[in-house]
């Protein structure tokens, strides 16, 4: 588990930094160039419906076109596991055929999602930092778990077209729950500490709601929750109905790691910056460790494990507002 975040925290360190160095990525610019790339392997992957598919380029063909050179993504990809040694030598980016948009190559393959689609983003410095997650693959296997901007760039293109309604009604059932919104009693000798954190901490954020979505939200201190005012929930509603299937896609992956949906749009918003919002997330753990002190191989990890998720999704919703 150790390893696998430290892999996690590694490989979002070298994709903010072939984002910020454009010149580290060779952009391809036409099809013959793109097919001249040397390296890589015809297939990779032992069979069965998980393997890794490259379609070979025609022998006969002076010019092989991406259509005949691809690699199709297998689903198992979208849940972690090892997915085959690298095939590639390099990823690039180029742009796509329809010249609307940025594709990731491997060599001279053009990446596909696992629905064997293009991966066709918008934002050239998005593609650049998943061409990134991908150059630093090791040799001897493909890991999921260390790209991911990948897995959220498959998500906002396939999955939450798809599924945008149950995305937002999912969103919108665990609102009334939101972790800013449960305070902790100031009575008993336990939580005071905690509620005296939140009064200094998610005070401000209460009240930025209220002057964002003008309602003031409902404090409650019962393990079930409360219940919002409409006016309030429907209006945060049309903010997630607003969105772009990128936005999206980082709102409920944040929303996951956060257990509030409050804290993501406030991302969004620019109210809040990523170690702000950890910070709000682990209020009440953070004040246990402090009393209790630090238990290595739990906290510690699941402190590494926030901060990956939540630095993901933000970085990739800021890639995409990009060009």
């Amino acid at each position: 588990m150790a390893a696998t975040l430290a892999g996690r925290r590694l490989i979002l360190q070298r994709c903010a930094a072939a984002a910020a160095a454009g010149g580290r990525w060779r952009l391809l610019g036409t099809t013959a160039e793109a097919s001249s790339s040397p390296g890589g392997r015809e297939e990779a992957g032992g069979g069965g419906g998980d393997e890794i598919y490259l379609k070979k380029p025609a022998a006969a063909a002076a010019v092989t076109t991406r259509d005949e050179t691809s690699v199709a993504m297998p689903m198992s990809f979208m849940t972690g596991s090892v997915v085959g040694k690298r095939f590639y030598r390099e990823a690039t980016v180029r742009r796509a055929d329809d010249g609307n948009g940025w594709s990731v190559m491997l060599d001279y393959r053009t990446l596909k999602s696992p629905a064997k689609r293009p991966l066709k983003l918008q934002s050239r410095t998005l593609a650049m930092a998943i061409a990134a997650e991908w150059e630093y693959q090791e040799a001897d296997g493909i890991r999921p778990f260390t790209m991911p901007l990948m897995k959220l760039a498959c998500t906002a293109l396939e999955r939450v077209p798809l599924t945008r309604k149950k995305i937002i009604d999912n969103l919108m059932k665990k609102f009334h729950q939101d972790l800013v919104f449960c305070r902790s009693p100031d009575d008993n000798e336990l939580t005071v500490g905690v509620y005296q954190r939140q009064k200094e901490k998610i005070d401000p954020i209460l009240d930025w709601v209220n002057t964002e979505f003008g309602f003031k939200p409902v404090v409650y201190t019962s393990f079930f929750g409360g219940k919002q005012d409409e006016g309030l929930a429907n209006a945060v509603e049309t903010v997630l109905k607003n969105t772009t299937d990128f936005e999206l896609a980082s709102i409920d992956a944040m929303a996951a790691a956060a257990h509030s949906l409050v804290i993501p749009l406030a991302i969004f918003r620019g109210k809040l910056g990523i170690e702000q919002a950890i910070e709000l997330i682990r209020l009440e753990e953070d004040h246990q460790v402090d009393r209790w002190g630090l238990v290595e191989g739990g906290h510690d990890v699941d402190i590494a494990d926030l901060k990956v998720q939540m630095s993901s999704a933000v970085v990739f919703l800021l890639l995409s507002w990009q060009l």
